[in-house]
């Protein structure tokens, strides 16, 4: 079995046992106490996006897109056109008459974009030339414009009319972007993040590279924005680097590492891929003060600002995890195990469990690069001000890896999943308080007080 530095149990079979992972029914910090299935897809539910403080649509390996209602579980629309699965979708809001519009675009790997009026279920165009398939989407409000990405960055406008165009001369096409201030944008490709430079000349607008930044040495799978000042990027064998938004340059690095016992060669392959599932940073997200980053079944907490470890979990799901969000002293996550966890940042009573030197603990390096090497610390420091990660709720509800979650705040909860279902989670004591109060509301409309 593969062993974390950082610490001194060994995960045994597919998860650490650990009691704090399993707190049974009674979750007193847990609001979600009741749920309400929403069935409409017949695949795998892969999207989910917020149109407004009620909506929000769903899309997924069916092609189709579904637009429901929060509060009421309502499907409002089925909207259909593509013929393939849905790659990227996001929503588009704009000033048309003085009036806010908020449109819904998606991307399908049958080659097409297409823009979607979430008030009349209507497509309102499609683009079915394009080269290859879409694989992510940018919106840039202040510029009143959005980009795709794949084989070709394009821009778009409002009305899904192509601004203009750069096709990439390599086989590595675009899997995630992030704005940069001073229109520029940062594109991940393969191993590599190119910086390119949106000019603006008029109502002429034309895209350059302006550079490449192959610092990782494998497939980057994340990248994020943080803040105005920083982003960062994760790859698949645990690399993390925060970059500087406005010169490039590396301001931290960190390469997640464990020690590995003797094997012998017949379970080498196994190990090996084992090894890559389990390091893979999978997904990060941000406050704009710390990040949380998802390394195969484990969670990691890093302070920004300080430059230091806030609090982890080697062993965090059963399985790898897919996403995350994170809110103050608390984040939620949600893995190929078919559960979606709510934890807390608690105050150690105790001295910290020593962290290794591999895992965070060299972000204060500035300007590393990661393709400088060397073996790993085999001494272990202690980490000051580390914090524990408390599991306090565990939702569950499907039956199939869930994919993501879109939260409502008092409204709700929404998860979907592989196995074709959305599941809106709610406050039960919020939603109960709601129902007296409509029952009270319409004894006062019969006059049956």
């Amino acid at each position: 079995m593969l062993r974390w530095i950082l610490g001194g149990r060994e995960a045994q079979g597919t998860v650490e046992k650990s009691a704090a992972l399993f707190i049974g029914e009674e979750q007193p910090k847990n609001c979600f106490t009741e749920m309400q299935v929403l069935k409409g897809h017949f695949d795998i539910v892969r999207f989910l996006v917020q149109i407004d403080d009620l909506r929000f649509a769903s899309a997924g390996d069916d092609g189709l897109v579904l637009i429901w209602n929060v509060e009421t579980g309502e499907c409002l629309f089925v909207l259909r056109g593509h013929t393939q699965q849905i790659t990227a979708m996001t929503s588009y809001t704009f000033i048309r008459g003085g009036t806010a519009h908020t449109a819904l675009i998606t991307a399908s790997s049958d080659r097409t974009l297409s823009l979607w009026d979430p008030d009349s279920g209507n497509r309102v165009q499609n683009i079915s030339d394009l080269q290859s398939s879409v694989k992510c989407l940018l919106v840039l409000a202040h510029l009143d414009v959005w980009l795709s990405g794949g084989n070709e960055l394009c821009v778009w406008n409002r009305d899904l009319e192509l601004r203009c165009k750069m096709v990439h001369h390599s086989d590595a096409g675009i899997s995630a972007m992030v704005e940069l201030p001073k229109n520029f944008i940062a594109a991940a490709m393969d191993k590599e993040i190119v910086i390119f430079k949106l000019n603006l000349s008029g109502s002429d607008i034309a895209v350059m590279a302006m550079r490449h930044l192959a610092d990782h040495q494998d497939t980057i799978r994340s990248l994020i924005h943080i803040n105005d000042r920083l982003f960062a990027s994760g790859s698949h064998i645990g690399e993390l680097i925060i970059w500087d938004s406005v010169d490039w340059t590396i301001q931290a690095y960190e390469h997640i590492l464990w020690e590995e016992p003797a094997r012998d060669s017949q379970s080498e392959f196994k190990l090996n891929h084992q090894k890559q599932i389990e390091r893979s940073i999978q997904h990060m997200s941000s406050d704009g003060e710390y990040i949380v980053a998802a390394v195969g079944s484990g969670l990691y907490v890093y302070n920004v600002l300080m430059k230091s470890v806030v609090a982890y979990r080697r062993t965090a799901h059963d399985s790898n995890i897919l996403h995350t969000m994170l809110q103050r002293d608390s984040l939620m996550s949600c893995s190929e195990d078919g559960s979606v966890r709510m934890w807390e940042l608690q105050d150690l009573p105790l001295p910290a469990e020593p962290a290794s030197s591999g895992f965070f603990g060299m972000f204060g390096t500035f300007g590393r690069s990661s393709k400088q090497t060397g073996p790993p610390a085999k001494k272990i420091p202690e980490v000051p001000g580390l914090r524990s990660l408390e599991l306090i709720g565990d939702l569950i509800g499907h039956s199939g890896a869930v994919q993501m979650f879109l939260s409502f705040k008092e409204k709700g909860l929404v998860t979907c999943s592989t196995d074709q279902l959305l599941i809106v989670w709610k406050d039960g004591e919020l939603q109960s308080q709601l129902r007296s109060l409509a029952v009270f509301q319409k004894l006062e409309e019969n006059q049956g007080l």
